[in-house]
């Protein structure tokens, strides 16, 4: 079977840092989807998004996606995921896994009694686990999706 139909992932360093956070402003309302409401333009605190992404810092990484084959999770080419290898890859849970030497992010799931890696991407089969040498490198806990697009 051909594994060309991979996410890779590519690993820009541990989550951990030094010295104090940076917090920036929290609205102390929720977002519609729908109609907006002008009347909700107060603040109730700040938020540090790094404490409230990274829960344990030394066991978590910031890793880029590529490809399409998690689409339906939300994950995109070039999103920052958020790792964590304290975290058990557990049925349901999207992990980072290098199967075969090469990192790939996919679902990992149970059918029929075997475990395999699912895309989210219809397009994509899934991929057994049986006889394949991998390694889980973490469990993705967040996704970081950038609504600008890239600069040229």
């Amino acid at each position: 079977m051909s594994l060309s139909h991979r996410t890779p992932v590519r690993v820009l360093g541990r989550a951990a840092r030094e010295g104090g956070g940076r917090v920036q402003p929290l609205m102390g309302c929720r977002v519609r989807a729908g109609f907006p409401s002008p009347a909700d333009d107060h603040l109730e605190a700040e938020v540090d998004l790094h404490a409230h992404v990274v829960k344990r810092p030394a066991a978590t990484y910031f890793v880029r996606a590529e490809g399409d084959s998690m689409v339906g999770d939300g994950i995109h080419d070039g999103d920052l995921l958020v790792v964590d290898r304290s975290l058990e890859p557990l049925p349901g849970r999207v992990i980072v896994i290098a199967l075969e030497g090469e990192p790939t992010v996919k679902r990992l799931e149970r059918r029929g009694g075997h475990v395999c890696l699912v895309a989210s991407n219809p397009r994509f089969a899934p991929i057994p686990l049986a006889g394949r040498e991998c390694e889980v490198w973490g469990v993705v806990t967040h996704v970081v999706h950038d609504l600008l697009g890239r600069a040229p």
